[in-house]
């Protein structure tokens, strides 16, 4: 989608949004102009390719589409499209000419009305009556559906907290909380998984029962029905309980949820869970858009010890043709059960919400980078081999993942959330099932993400003596017989294995740790000299050492300690560090002939002018 899109994706604002589809941007600006002098504060984007709509409809939750001089063909595959993806914004088609006839096909067609560019007057009357239509019906549809589902929410909540629960297939029991074991008395699970139910209760409940697990099982199960049995206990004693049947599912396989309810309640988590109810998503059990927001500013108000964070956009890939076969309602379902998925796959400080539409939002925290692309990695893995349950019959669909790095430094989640949506764009658009990463277009974010994760490692790597010196032997020209050596450090990570300079160095320079490195790689090469005695060993120095006067004092009580003849040692510059340092470098190259430790240039005459 074109970057105009960027401003009303993660903040609602007071104007109307207006997407307005016309083969030139003055008509977008006039219509602009006359609903804004008639009153109505609106924001018109421009969206001039019709294969573009469908991401817009979807971002953008307009409220109206505006369609310039479209021929009736174009506007039917435009109401489709419309249908598909927000079935309840009205479309308004503007015409030069119009009559009765062209009133008529654009109605047929899908419009909800048609106006004339030459009437300004009734096109601004039009538009405020559907725009006004349009906020009563979605008022009237959210107002039932929220009752509906605060109320299934609050029987969930008062119900199911704390009931004994048990999942049954097949007639076998393959998993109990619990509270189950605590109403039969048991320790642990051991005793009855794998049992058969009807162990669990008298003769007498045997037959109604299997009625009930039956129908249940085929979805003739009334779950406000209360079935009376009676349990029979360890001892041999039996207790009347109330069960209730529900259809569930238990490692993807179809089984039946046995509940006792519960009567003991903790008002504390009663009251918590009441809140958390009311911010879940029916659908996919996530937050829903608006608190997924507060909760992502909220986290990224906080600093993070270690590692990154990450937003990640998660879309079905390839929804039209299903909803095609199998209708529009059972796509809710399938996104339930892929939001089921993918909750079985977060961490502890894992924020994970509906977003809109069919796309997930998520806020991984993890090690490094490569964690996070593993995890996408994964996730579209088992998604690509998971069965999913859709209008009875089992079906396999991909996904497509955008992963966006937060900026640490100055987080902006905002331009987060665009890069992980476009992301998910982009990996579809290459045929889906992958995932795409859009980096931030300002490199520093980058090199500061980057930098946060090796200044940790390398600073540990100090505290921990994970350095390792290497002596590479140089030959001499002239044949003569001498011993000497450039060295060279490795880091080694935690597992021993070695980091070359390439990956460590260039973020130590830019956080001021060359300096540290410099004087561990001095000390390890004055101990070699000293053990070895080789005839000469050179030792290169960052920019930030010639600069520090403290240097050769340190270096002062290095040779004492170590006994190394200073003279075995040269310590070398680059030309470009020399002639940037001037001053610097005469101080030093004076301060070590005064010790008799010898100086050079290294890469002498290849410095451009």
């Amino acid at each position: 989608m074109p970057d105009r899109l960027e401003p009303s994706l993660v903040a609602d604002t007071a104007a109307v949004p207006i997407l307005v589809h016309s083969p030139n941007r003055d008509s977008v600006e006039a219509l602009n102009s006359l609903l804004r002098n008639g009153g109505l504060a609106v924001h018109c984007t421009w969206i001039p390719a019709a294969q573009d709509l469908a991401d817009a409809l979807e971002q953008l939750n307009p409220e109206l589409l505006v369609c310039y001089s479209l021929a009736t063909r174009e506007l039917v595959e435009i109401a489709k499209l419309r249908d598909l993806v927000a079935a309840t914004v009205p479309i308004v088609v503007v015409r030069e000419n119009l009559d009765a006839q062209v009133m008529g096909e654009d109605l047929t067609s899908g419009a909800r009305a048609s106006v004339a560019m030459q009437a300004p007057v009734l096109m601004l009357a039009t538009i405020q009556r559907e725009l006004r239509a349009y906020r009563i019906e979605r008022t009237l549809t959210a107002t039932l559906r929220s009752a509906q589902d605060y109320r299934r929410q609050l029987e969930t909540v008062l119900r199911g907290s704390q009931d004994a629960i048990a999942q049954v297939q097949e007639g076998i029991i393959v998993e109990a909380n619990d509270s189950w074991l605590e109403l039969y008395g048991l320790a642990d699970g051991s005793a009855i998984i794998g049992q058969p139910v009807m162990d669990l209760f008298d003769n007498e409940t045997h037959t109604p029962l299997k009625g009930a697990l039956a129908a249940c099982a085929q979805g003739r199960w009334n779950s406000g029905h209360a079935l009376r049995a009676s349990a029979r206990l360890p001892d041999g004693s039996v207790v009347s309980v109330e069960l209730q049947l529900n259809e569930g599912e238990f490692d993807g396989e179809h089984c039946v949820r046995l509940a006792v309810p519960a009567y003991k309640r903790d008002d504390k988590q009663l009251a918590t869970d009441l809140a958390d109810a009311v911010h879940q998503d029916p659908s996919t059990g996530l937050w829903t858009r608006r608190h997924l927001l507060e909760l992502l500013t909220e986290r990224l108000a906080t600093s993070l010890p270690g590692g990154v964070r990450c937003l990640v956009c998660v879309r079905p890939d390839k929804l039209a043709p299903i909803e095609r076969e199998v209708g529009i309602l059972a796509i809710e379902p399938l996104l339930s059960q892929v939001a089921a998925l993918v909750r079985t796959m977060l961490g502890p400080n894992d924020i994970a919400g509906h977003f809109g539409g069919t796309r997930l939002l998520l806020m991984l925290e993890r090690g490094n980078r490569r964690d996070v692309e593993a995890w996408c990695d994964s996730l579209v893995e088992r998604i690509g081999r998971h069965p999913f349950e859709i209008a009875q019959r089992m079906i396999t669909i991909n996904c497509s993942v955008g992963l966006a790095s937060v900026d640490q430094g100055k987080p902006d989640l905002g331009a987060s959330v665009l890069r992980a949506l476009d992301g998910a764009r982009r990996a579809r658009d290459l045929g889906g099932n992958q995932v795409h990463t859009v980096e931030p277009p300002d490199p520093d974010s980058r090199v500061l993400a980057y930098d946060q994760v090796w200044v940790k490692h390398i600073k540990a790597a100090l505290m921990e003596n994970r350095f390792r010196l290497v002596q590479q032997p140089i030959a001499s020209l002239t044949g003569e017989d001498q011993t000497i050596f450039d060295v060279a450090v490795r880091m080694l990570d935690t597992q021993g294995r070695e980091v070359l300079p390439t990956e460590f160095l260039p973020a130590a320079a830019r956080n001021d740790l060359l300096k540290n490195i410099d004087r561990w790689v001095l000390a390890a090469a004055l101990t070699f000299v000293a053990q070895s005695k080789p005839d000469l060993v050179f030792v290169r120095l960052a920019k930030d050492s010639v600069l520090d006067v403290s240097l050769v004092g340190w270096l002062d009580t290095q040779l004492k300690s170590t006994r190394a003849e200073p003279q075995r040692l040269c310590l070398q510059v680059t030309e470009d560090v020399a002639a940037s340092n001037l001053s610097a470098t005469r101080r030093l190259a004076g301060e070590l002939n005064e010790r008799r430790v010898k100086f050079a240039l290294e890469h002498f005459g290849t410095r451009s002018n």
